[in-house]
Formats: structure tokens, C-alpha cells, sequence
């Protein structure tokens, strides 16, 4: 259950973002739900891969760098769903700050919910 609810709310967060972000665009909900499950897909597949691999420079840009990881995820999701547009990299770099705030909030809440 929880999985299904994190899956609708990263979906409302990609339309969220859509709004608020200009250079990000998302067509439907069903393209937010869709790109949603693909960026999952992805997060849990290629990004642990990439992470090894840029590992020294994450280190010296302390952390940073994987906000550029996150927007290269968010960039590769968008060449592979359909009704995801993202105009240049510094969109893409600030929907996966948005979506890292989002995420953060999520596991708050999810975190104080299990304790209760």
C-alpha cells in the first residue's frame, strides 16, 4: 500500500513541478504516473551504477553532484516516456531538487506514521 501511495504522489509531484517550473512539461496525469513508475525503474536500476562510477567526483563536490546525477535519472526518464518534456538541463536539475524535497517530506510523514 505504501508503495502505491509514494507511486501517486511522485506522480503528483512531476505535476507539480510541471506547474511551477518552466522548461518542464507534462502532458496527463497518466504521463505523470507513467514517468513516475519509469523514474523508479531507473533510480533502482542505472543510478546505483552511475553512482560507483562518479563516485570520486561526488566526494570532492561534497554530495552536490548528485543533484546533477538526479537530473541526468529525470533527463533519461524524459527520452523514454511519452508526454515528458524537459527544455534544458537546469530544469532538469531543479525538478530533481523539487522531487528530492517532495521525497524527503514523504518519508517524514511515512516514518512518523509507521511509529504510531
Amino acid at each position: 500500500m505504501i508503495i502505491i501511495l509514494r507511486w501517486v504522489i511522485n506522480a503528483l509531484a512531476l505535476l507539480a513541478a510541471a506547474y511551477l517550473i518552466q522548461g518542464f512539461h507534462v502532458e496527463s496525469f497518466y504521463a505523470a504516473l507513467i514517468a513516475a513508475l519509469i523514474l523508479g525503474l531507473v533510480n533502482a536500476l542505472v543510478r546505483p551504477i552511475v553512482l560507483i562510477l562518479t563516485l570520486p567526483v561526488t566526494i570532492i563536490t561534497l554530495g552536490l553532484f548528485l543533484f546533477v546525477i538526479n537530473a541526468g535519472m529525470l533527463w533519461f526518464m524524459s527520452t523514454m516516456v511519452k508526454g515528458i518534456v524537459i527544455d534544458d538541463f537546469l530544469s532538469a536539475i531543479l525538478v530533481a531538487i523539487f522531487l528530492w524535497i517532495v521525497g524527503m517530506v514523504t518519508n517524514w510523514f511515512v516514518k512518523h506514521a509507521k511509529e504510531s
